[in-house]
């Protein structure tokens, strides 16, 4: 009845408006209030009405403006071409690392002598080239210059050594690779493991005694090829862009496949939903390896005319002096980033910009509005979404915690949902007629996303591995016989429609019969710990159910006071929430993105013969944590300690 009392009465406002007699619009009213339980869900329409309708409108903007490009077979560079034709001298990239500026007329130019180049050079339609470098603008125009050959760049994290950085030029089956000279020690350590035919290029300081044999200089290279347009490939609008590698917390990273839709449709539903402008200043100071940067931060100069810095390396000293600097209007963040600026010393310079939005990621809710407040910064532009997934969420009305929000009044217009999952295996839980159950307001449960692959805004393109692809996919989730996207993380509704992170999936665990939201005992550790970087996780103990919390803390110069970080978790979380164990560590691992890889922690346990850091048990006779020795951990593996 909820869903026929608020349809009828969206079906009312939107006939209001086109002056229907009242005679005719209080009747509505009664189907209305009556159909739907009265005063509470009148509350619910009133106060997601205007949200809706915005969202609304967002999609149809994006969804007509796909059709258009699907219709004319467009592709990113042809999309960059308009922009170009639009904005011409004005600033599109500036480098905080040099201070260099290109317009976008040079940023085409630059882009058109790399397109060139690679054809020259024998590369063609749907030949994949690895990019491995640090942030500069020529990142930017490297892979575009590719597409606009409809080369494919494999863009890979350059954190990774051996191991993992030939896996991911393998899996891509990369023909070459450029690489920044910043990395040649890197590319020296793993040149003998990859093929005798993957060319390689070197760009930036060149140095020919440091470098392996056969590499070649880029930048006289391109500086000697025509700047003409080049030749267009036969790309669609659903072709190949480019690979962007999930993050590798879990074993070695997978290849996502980026296509042109992909692109626009990241960029543009954060650029209209977050009604962002084209006179908008960006500070990019995210990984361009990465989506975040690479297509929210920089899709935003490519697509609708933005002029973005682009930071080699995040600062959380310098960043606000960069803002000033560049007056920069939007500001991106991922990860931890906001408690690291939270962690800096007070400035005056933090309240001098003219910062108007924070976009990103990850903001933990314990500190959202304390970082509205001291930076002055009016809006925070939460958005949730994988850079594979067709599931994505936006904050648009700033909403404290929020990631994003489903429509409570048309719930299908988006499809999208909550479903329920076995909270200890995060197996979806389905129904007697074998299709998954949703969540009711206030119920964890994992999110998904309808794939309709012919749907630009509904498709699934997966990794290269096809097996991990199949991961992804669920049978029979909205209805019988359908597929949907995995997201694999947990997330809570509440009346509103309003979706607030809770875990990955399989972070969460059991302990004393409660379920435990690893993001929720970091967020609050970390907060009592100044904003010490804390990771949080389950660790099995013999003859125990469930899985007992473990914390690793940061804490190299070994400051935290144990009396007292006791007494004020005490207060802070229940019984069951609180870690028993906590490990001491000089730092804690994160990817490139600033997210804390936990799967050697969690396989270390708490096993004093094992690691090799401080580790401390909360004794509950004794309220309060002690030093764990082998002792001590015999007793809590023979069952004699109580837990």
């Amino acid at each position: 009845m909820l869903r026929l009392g608020c349809s009828t009465a969206l079906l009312f406002v939107l006939r209001l408006l086109f002056g229907l007699p009242w005679l005719q619009v209080l009747p509505a009213i009664l189907i209305f209030f009556f159909g739907t339980g009265g005063w509470t869900s009148l509350r619910v329409f009133m106060k997601t009405i205007g949200r809706d309708l915005h969202a609304a409108g967002v999609l149809l903007k994006v969804k007509l403006n796909v059709r258009r490009h699907l219709r004319e077979h467009n592709t990113l560079p042809k999309i960059f071409a308009e922009t170009v034709q639009k904005y011409g001298d004005k600033t599109a990239l500036i480098f905080e690392g040099t201070g260099e500026k290109w317009s976008f007329r040079q940023l085409d130019e630059y882009s058109n002598r790399v397109a060139n180049l690679f054809y020259q050079r024998g590369f063609r339609e749907g030949d994949v080239v690895a990019l491995f470098m640090e942030n500069r603008s020529q990142y930017v125009g490297l892979w575009l210059g590719m597409a606009k050959i409809g080369v494919e760049a494999a863009l890979i994290n350059f954190n990774l050594r051996l191991e993992a950085l030939v896996h991911c030029v393998n899996i891509s089956n990369s023909k070459a690779v450029v690489f920044g000279s910043e990395l040649t020690d890197a590319m020296c350590e793993v040149h003998s493991s990859m093929g005798k035919t993957v060319k390689l290029f070197c760009s930036g300081d060149w140095d020919p005694k440091r470098v392996p044999i056969g590499t070649e200089c880029l930048e006289p290279l391109i500086a000697s090829t025509p700047a003409h347009k080049p030749i267009p490939p036969q790309r669609g609008f659903t072709d190949r862009l480019f690979y962007i590698y999930t993050s590798g917390t879990t074993g070695l990273p997978k290849a996502a496949i980026v296509v042109h839709s992909r692109y626009y449709r990241m960029a543009a539903l954060v650029y209209y939903g977050f009604r962002m402008r084209s006179e908008d200043v960006l500070y990019d100071c995210l990984p361009l390896y990465h989506s975040a940067g690479n297509i929210v931060g920089v899709g935003q100069c490519l697509i609708h005319g933005m002029t973005v810095v682009i930071k080699k390396k995040f600062s959380a000293s310098k960043f606000w002096d960069d803002c000033i600097k560049y007056n920069c209007t939007i500001v991106q963040y991922i990860g931890e980033i906001c408690r690291y600026l939270l962690n800096q010393p007070v400035r005056d310079t933090e309240q001098q910009h003219c910062v108007r939005m924070a976009l990103g990621n990850g903001l933990r809710q314990s500190i959202w509005e304390e970082f509205m407040q001291r930076f002055n910064v009016p809006q925070i532009a939460e958005f949730y979404g994988a850079t594979e997934c067709n599931c994505s969420l936006g904050n648009f009305d700033n909403q404290t915690g929020a990631c994003g929000f489903n429509s409570r009044i048309l719930p299908y217009v988006y499809p999208i949902r909550l479903v329920r999952v076995n909270e200890e295996t995060m197996e979806l839980i389905r129904g007697p007629d074998g299709v998954c159950i949703p969540c009711r307001p206030g119920e964890p449960g994992q999110l998904v996303g309808r794939i309709i692959q012919n749907d630009p805004l509904r498709r699934f393109d997966g990794y290269v591995n096809q097996s991990a692809t199949s991961k992804k996919i669920a049978p029979s989730v909205f209805k019988k016989g359908d597929s949907a996207y995995l997201s694999g993380d947990v997330l809570v509704m509440d009346e509103y429609g309003y979706m607030y992170f809770k875990d990955r999936t399989g972070d969460t665990f059991r302990w004393k019969g409660e379920n435990v939201s690893t993001t929720e005992v970091e967020g609050t550790l970390s907060r009592l710990l100044e904003m010490k970087d804390v990771v949080v996780y389950g660790v099995e103990v013999p003859g125990a159910e469930g899985k007992a919390g473990m914390a690793a803390i940061a804490d190299p110069d070994n400051t935290t006071d144990l009396e007292r970080f006791s007494r004020e978790l005490e207060k802070a979380l229940p019984v069951y929430a609180r870690p028993v164990f906590l490990r001491f560590l000089p730092e804690v691992n994160k990817t490139g993105t600033f997210k804390f890889q936990k799967m050697d922690l969690r396989r270390e346990g708490f096993d004093p013969s094992v690691v090799s850091d401080r580790l401390c048990f909360l004794d509950c006779s004794k309220g309060r944590y002690v030093e764990l020795d082998a002792e001590l951990h015999r007793s809590i593996v023979s069952g004699k300690q109580k837990l």
